[in-house]
């Protein structure tokens, strides 16, 4: 069950990072960047593009090597607790937030406590 979690949110990441890299303009429209042209266009390509594919590539990898199942366990719940703080504390801080914004904040809450249960029923193994 943990790697077919991991093979999801892996192929997720995966889907996001072909969004950001074939459709940058409309992509980061969507969550409210503005990309300028070369430095903006640039990063946004390397971070959302190459930082996604690396993470979808993270939990994947239970796939080939399912003894590194909670390690790729640990990382999603790492990274998705981190996103939960941060995107709490920008709701605090700032106003005039988009619905999409609010449905990645689900998703975020979704991933970090789906991820917590799936660690803590391997651990009990």
């Amino acid at each position: 069950m943990a790697r077919g979690f991991l093979a999801l949110v892996g192929l997720t990441y995966w889907a996001l990072a072909v969004w950001c890299a074939v459709l940058p303009a409309t992509t980061s429209a969507s969550v409210g960047f503005d990309l300028r042209p070369g430095a903006g266009q640039s990063e946004f390509l390397t971070v959302y593009g190459g930082l996604e594919f690396g993470v979808g590539l993270v939990f994947l990898w239970p796939l080939w090597k399912p003894e590194n199942t909670r390690f790729a366990l640990t990382v999603c719940l790492a990274i998705h607790a981190s996103l939960v703080v941060f995107r709490s504390a920008s709701f605090l801080l700032y106003t005039g937030i988009p619905s999409m914004t609010y449905g990645l904040a689900a998703g975020e809450w979704v991933l970090m406590l789906s991820s917590a249960a799936l660690l803590a029923r391997l651990s009990r193994r």
